[in-house]
């Protein structure tokens, strides 16, 4: 493995990591993979989650759990741009056909699906 190219970015930014477990199943897991892909991910999502501030967003994937990383501006308001991201263009019919390959309830929101983790060792000076 050689790793992942980063972008650089100028000024600070802050970090969001969370967890989602999806269905054990292996073509949902397949589908839910192809979903995300360039070829098949929705335009819409991409624009609403640049329009509500996030700078950039990682999914990764082993076995059927993910881990999404997520940077943002110094100031950004998690919550609040959650808030805004639900009422963007799609971003509900979006939620309702990937929960069909998450390991969650259908109804659930964003935030209940996608758990957020707690660093708890860094490298930085």
């Amino acid at each position: 493995m050689s790793g992942y190219k980063q972008k650089q970015h100028t000024g600070s930014i802050k970090r969001f990591v969370q967890t989602l477990t999806l269905n054990s199943n292996e073509e949902a897991r397949r589908e839910y993979i192809k979903w995300h892909s360039p070829e098949h991910n929705w335009k819409e999502i991409r624009n609403g989650i640049r329009e509500v501030g996030i700078i950039e967003m990682e999914i990764y994937i082993l076995g059927n759990t993910l881990v999404m990383i997520v940077d943002a501006p110094e100031d950004f308001d998690w919550g609040k741009a959650m808030a805004r991201l639900a009422t963007l263009p799609r971003q509900a019919e979006w939620e309702a056909f990937v929960s069909q390959f998450q390991g969650c309830n259908a109804n659930a929101t964003s935030d209940e699906k996608w758990q957020m983790m707690q660093r708890i060792f860094y490298l930085y000076d």
